[in-house]
């Protein structure tokens, strides 16, 4: 699981990979999931945080749990804070 972060947008992307965290941010820099897309507005993601998962179905409920929060301060309290973190996994297993 991945948080990118665009300096120019001051905004968040959260999402799932099973390729290279390099890959992944290489391929929004680009566009090369269409222009359509909501990191199609911008070409400068990095890496905010990365979220080993136990399984890809893991990965997508915490996904979906940090998309659910709508929270900027929670991502970065997630980054701050490596208590919450742990219970964001904890809580996201099953």
């Amino acid at each position: 699981m991945l948080i990118l972060f665009s300096p120019s947008l001051g905004k968040f992307y959260t999402g799932i990979t099973q390729e290279s965290l390099e890959t992944r941010i290489q391929k929004h820099n680009s566009n090369q999931y269409g222009k359509h897309r909501y990191t199609a507005i911008a070409s400068d993601w990095e890496l905010f945080l990365s979220i080993q998962a136990d399984s890809f179905s893991h990965a997508r409920r915490m996904e979906l749990y940090i998309k659910k929060m709508k929270s900027s301060a929670f991502i970065r309290k997630l980054k701050e804070d490596p208590e919450l973190l742990l219970n964001l996994i904890h809580k996201t297993k099953t």
